[in-house]
C-alpha cells in the first residue's frame, strides 16, 4: 500500500506525443533505455507511459498497443560506485490477455461517494499447466484521479476493440447433472467471473429431459452472442443438437432429408459439469470450470466435427461420438438406476453389462477417409487417378462393441482418450471396432484406456479412419433390459441402444453416421467454451485437445497477481462482459 501521494510523478503519452517526460527517467541509463523500448516499436505504437507502484516497487510503465511493459525505477548511479550498477528487469503482459479493466478504490463505512482512488486494476487471463488457465490481477497503484482516468479510459478502449469477446450470453444449466452441483458451480465459479468481464448473461435452469431443446427451437437469440451450457456430456449435446436444429429451419433445410446441414448461428460454450465431461475435456484438454470460462470471455475460437445419425433416411439428432454394443448396453443399464450416484450407477452398469456380456451380430460398412499425404503417395508411385469417391468397405460378424467418434473423447477413465488420434476438426471419425472373445481379453481392453499402453494391440481389435459408417444389426431381436432383471419377455419391438454423447438413443434398424463439412472445409460445429464450446461460424475456445493453445504470457513470480476472488476489498463501477 503506498504511504505517499505519486499524483505528480506521472505523466502520459497520447498518440504517442510526450506531453511530460517522467522526472524520475532521466535516472535509467540510456544504454538500458534503449535495450527496453526497442521492442516496443515492434510490439505497436506507445500509447501512454507514466510511474506505478508495481508490487511494492516504483515502476515505470509503458502501455503500447499490444503489451503493457515494466520495470523498477532504480537510483541514479554515482560514478564509479558499483553497489548501484543493478540492472532493471523489464516485466511485461500482452494487451490480449487482459479481460477486464476497474479502478480500486478504499471504502469505508463512513465515507461518502466512491470511495478513495487506490489505482487501477487489470484483470488477467494467464495459462498455467496442463492447457489450464488462471484469472489473476495485476495493481498499478497511484493516487491520482486524473492520469488513473486517462489510463482507465484507454484500458477500455483497447478491450473495446476485441469484437470476437462476448458481450450477452444466453446460460442454459442443468441443475441435475453430476451430484445436482452445476447451480453452485455456476454461481460460484462462473458468474463471478463473467460478472468481473462485464458480461450480461440471461440464465435458464432446465427442468425436465429435452427442456433445452423445447427452449432453444422457439425463442429470440438475436440479442445473445453466444450460447453457454453448464452441465454434463448430455447436456451439452442436447444444446448443440438444438442449435443445428434451429439452424436447418431457420435456413429452410428438411431434416427428414438432410444431406448438407448448415451451420448453427451462434457458438456454443461449455461449462464441465457432469460426471465425466468428455466434450469439455476433449475441447479443453482438461475439465476445469475455470479455464473454460475464460476461454469463453475472451472469445477463443475452435472449429467441432459434428455429425449426424440417421435411420431409414430419417434424421435422428446430431453429435460427436457414439457407441453400439457394449457402451450402449451400459447406458441403458444405468439409465435404470437413476437414484444411484453417478459413479455408483456406472461402475455397476459395467459391471452387470460384463456380467452379461455378449456380441451383437451385425454389419459394418464405412467410407475409409485418405489423407492427402497418402493421396500425393499414390501420385508419385503412378497409381491410377482417383475419382475422389473412396470405395465402401463391409465388415460384419459378432461385435462386443462399436465405437464412431468424431473428437478424441478425453475424460478421466481414459485420460489419453477413447480415440487418441482423433482431432476436433480433421474431416474424419474413427471407428473402433473390438470383435467377439472372452470376458478376460475384453477386460484387459478396457482396462488399458487408463493406461499408457496402447489399447488397440489386441488382435479382435480394428481401427479404421471413416467419413461415413453404416451399422445394421442382423439379429432378430433387439435389446430388452428386462432380460438384465432376470426376466427374458420378449421385446415388444427390437430396438438397440446407442450411447450418444452420453444421452440414450434406440434403433430399431441401420443406424448411418455421416461427417458433414462446409464450404470453407470446415465442420458445422465449433465448441467454444472457453476452448469452451461453439456451434457456428465461431466457436469459444482455442487449440483442442492439445497444448495448441497460443502462448500466453507468464508474468514472473514477482510480479504482484492475485487471483481476482481476492478481489472484494474493491469497489468497481458497474460494467459489462468483455
Amino acid at each position: 500500500m503506498p504511504r505517499r501521494r505519486r499524483g505528480g510523478r506521472v505523466c502520459a503519452l497520447e498518440g504517442g506525443r510526450e506531453e511530460e517526460a517522467p522526472p524520475a527517467a532521466a535516472a535509467v541509463p540510456s544504454a538500458l533505455w534503449a535495450s527496453q523500448l526497442q521492442p516496443e516499436a515492434a510490439a505497436g505504437q506507445i500509447l501512454l507511459r507514466g510511474i506505478f507502484e508495481i508490487g511494492r516497487s516504483s515502476c515505470d510503465v509503458v502501455l503500447s498497443e499490444r503489451a503493457l511493459r515494466w520495470w523498477p525505477i532504480q537510483p541514479e548511479r554515482p560514478a564509479g560506485d558499483s553497489k548501484y550498477d543493478v540492472q532493471c528487469k523489464e516485466e511485461f503482459i500482452e494487451v490480449k490477455d487482459i479481460f477486464s479493466v476497474k479502478l480500486k478504490r478504499r471504502c469505508s463505512a463512513k465515507q461518502q461517494g466512491n470511495g478513495t482512488l487506490l489505482g487501477i486494476t487489470l484483470f488477467i487471463c494467464l495459462k498455467k499447466e496442463q492447457n489450464k488457465l488462471k484469472d489473476s490481477t495485476l495493481d498499478l497503484i497511484n493516487l491520482s484521479e486524473d492520469h488513473c482516468d486517462i489510463w482507465f479510459k484507454q484500458f477500455k478502449k483497447i478491450l473495446a476493440g476485441f469484437s470476437n469477446r462476448p458481450k450477452s450470453l444466453k446460460v442454459i444449466l442443468n441443475p441435475q447433472s453430476h451430484k445436482k452441483e452445476a447451480t453452485q458451480v455456476y454461481s460460484e465459479k462462473v458468474e463471478p467471473l463473467l460478472r468481473i468481464a462485464g458480461i450480461k448473461t440471461d440464465v435458464t435452469i432446465t427442468e425436465y429431459a429435452g427442456h433445452a431443446l423445447a427452449l432453444l427451437r422457439d425463442c429470440e437469440l438475436q440479442e445473445f452472442d453466444g450460447v453457454v451450457c453448464v452441465g454434463g456430456d448430455g447436456s451439452a449435446s442436447e444444446v448443440a443438437h438444438a442449435l443445428l436444429l434451429r439452424a436447418q429451419k431457420s435456413a429452410g433445410k428438411e431434416t427428414d432429408s438432410l444431406l448438407a446441414p448448415v451451420r448453427a448461428q451462434l457458438p456454443l460454450g461449455l461449462i464441465p459439469a457432469g460426471s465425466t465431461n468428455i466434450l469439455a475435456h476433449s475441447l479443453h484438454g482438461i475439465p476445469h470450470v475455470v479455464t473454460a470460462t475464460l476461454h469463453i470471455i475472451m472469445g477463443h475460437v475452435q472449429a467441432v466435427d459434428v455429425c449426424t445419425f440417421s435411420t431409414t433416411g430419417k434424421l435422428l439428432r446430431f453429435g460427436f461420438s457414439a457407441m453400439f454394443g457394449f457402451g450402449g448396453r451400459t447406458l441403458a443399464l444405468a439409465e435404470k438406476y437413476r437414484w444411484m450416484s453417478p459413479n455408483q450407477r456406472r461402475d455397476f452398469a459395467v459391471m452387470k453389462a460384463l456380467a452379461r456380456l455378449k456380441p451383437e451380430d451385425c454389419e459394418i460398412s464405412f467410407l475409409p477417409c485418405i489423407s492427402s499425404h497418402a493421396v500425393q503417395e499414390r501420385k508419385a508411385e503412378g497409381s491410377p487417378k482417383s475419382d475422389g469417391a473412396n470405395p465402401w468397405q463391409t465388415i460384419q460378424g459378432p461385435f462386443l462393441n462399436v465405437s464412431i467418434m468424431a473428437i478424441p473423447c478425453l475424460c478421466s477413465v481414459a485420460p489419453r482418450g477413447l480415440a487418441p488420434t482423433t482431432r476436433l476438426n480433421n474431416g474424419s471419425m474413427a471407428l473402433i471396432v473390438a470383435r467377439n472373445t472372452s470376458r478376460p481379453e475384453f477386460i484387459k481392453h478396457l482396462k488399458r484406456y487408463a493406461s499408457v499402453k496402447n489399447q488397440f494391440s489386441f488382435p479382435f481389435v480394428e481401427t479404421y479412419t471413416v467419413g461415413e459408417v453404416k451399422v445394421r444389426p442382423r439379429s432378430n431381436s433387439g435389446y430388452n433390459p428386462e432380460e438384465d432383471n432376470g426376466q427374458h419377455s420378449a421385446a415388444p419391438e427390437k430396438s438397440f441402444p446407442w450411447n450418444v454423447d452420453g444421452d440414450l438413443m434406440e434403433a430399431r434398424s441401420e443406424v448411418q453416421v455421416k461427417k458433414h463439412m462446409t464450404g470453407d472445409g470446415r465442420n458445422n460445429v465449433s465448441p467454444a467454451g472457453g476452448n469452451g464450446w461453439a456451434l457456428g461460424h465461431r466457436a469459444v475456445t482455442e487449440g483442442g485437445f492439445s497444448n495448441e493453445y497460443p502462448a500466453l504470457p507468464r508474468p514472473s513470480d514477482s510480479v504482484s497477481l492475485v487471483p481476482a476472488s481476492d478481489q472484494s476489498h474493491l469497489s468497481y463501477p458497474a460494467s459489462l462482459f468483455a
